[in-house]
């Protein structure tokens, strides 16, 4: 990084990034500060954390980046182009609202999502662009493609399972990402997955139900994110794999994601917009 070199050129999208000490923030401030077409506007945690008032880039390690860590939501994105959330449910919903009132777009890579949290981003969406998905990376999101397409192509009488493996502090299961290709497996049978969607399995289960999409999660170590659509039948499978070594690549995503909202009306996207597949 180096001192204030993205913080003195208007012309360039500034972004705010939400949870600016965690995995997703720290990387997304590093690549921000680091590529001379960004502003990095905004710094936010939570009230109390021990970063609010440092210097952003000191608090990570690094040189001064000229924006302080703060808590105050309101002052940082009101200044925002796009704001970049990867936190809780609660804190997303709350963002957008903010994000809504400065007309930005919201970028959001939360997991864990409700309907009600669903229902109030899509209210928020009617005055700015959201760009929401449970998985920012270009492989992820042909993965989707692939299982919708190979869900279309094959019977009811193949299973679909969803595995994903993630790192021991992820607190959500079955991942986002997971649900995401569940929902494409589902719309590939031409259903909601609610309609065909497995319950969680443990003791005496009886047997699984013909055309249902079931999920395991698995949870430890430093893993980033792993995850086969399995498509059984008699006598054969079908396994579509991806497999993330790096968080830069959900990083890249999020950002790429900012810079081409910028000239798009209000209303929700998804990466799938984004990449133009």
């Amino acid at each position: 990084m180096s001192d204030f070199q993205n913080t003195d050129q208007p012309n360039r999208p500034g972004i705010v990034v939400t949870g600016a000490s965690g995995r997703m923030g720290r990387m997304l401030i590093g690549q921000i500060l680091a590529d001379p077409a960004l502003r990095l506007v905004g710094a936010l945690e939570r009230p109390g954390h021990d970063w609010i008032g440092q210097d952003v880039g000191t608090a990570m390690g690094g040189a001064l980046a000229g924006v302080a860590v703060s808590d105050d939501a309101v002052g940082a994105i009101a200044q925002a182009q796009a704001v970049i959330d990867f936190t809780s449910p609660a804190a997303t919903v709350a963002f957008a609202e903010l994000t809504a009132q400065a007309r930005a777009v919201h970028v959001i890579g939360t997991t864990g999502l409700e309907p009600a949290h669903l229902a109030a981003l899509a209210a928020a969406a009617r005055h700015a662009p959201i760009i929401r998905a449970g998985n920012m990376s270009l492989g992820v999101n042909l993965l989707v493609g692939l299982t919708r397409k190979v869900a279309a192509a094959l019977g009811t009488d193949w299973d679909i399972e969803v595995v994903e493996a993630h790192h021991r502090h992820k607190v959500d299961a079955p991942s986002g990402t997971a649900l995401m290709l569940g929902e494409a497996a589902a719309e590939g049978r031409g259903a909601a997955l609610d309609d065909l969607r497995s319950p969680a399995r443990e003791g005496i289960t009886g047997a699984r139900a013909p055309g249902s999409i079931g999920f395991s999660a698995i949870r430890g170590g430093d893993v980033v994110g792993e995850h086969d659509v399995i498509f059984a039948a008699d006598g054969e499978r079908i396994v579509l794999r991806h497999l993330a070594t790096d968080r830069a690549i959900f990083a890249r995503g999020a950002i790429r994601a900012a810079v081409w909202g910028q000239d798009k009306g209000p209303g929700v996207y998804d990466m799938h917009d984004v990449l133009g597949l």
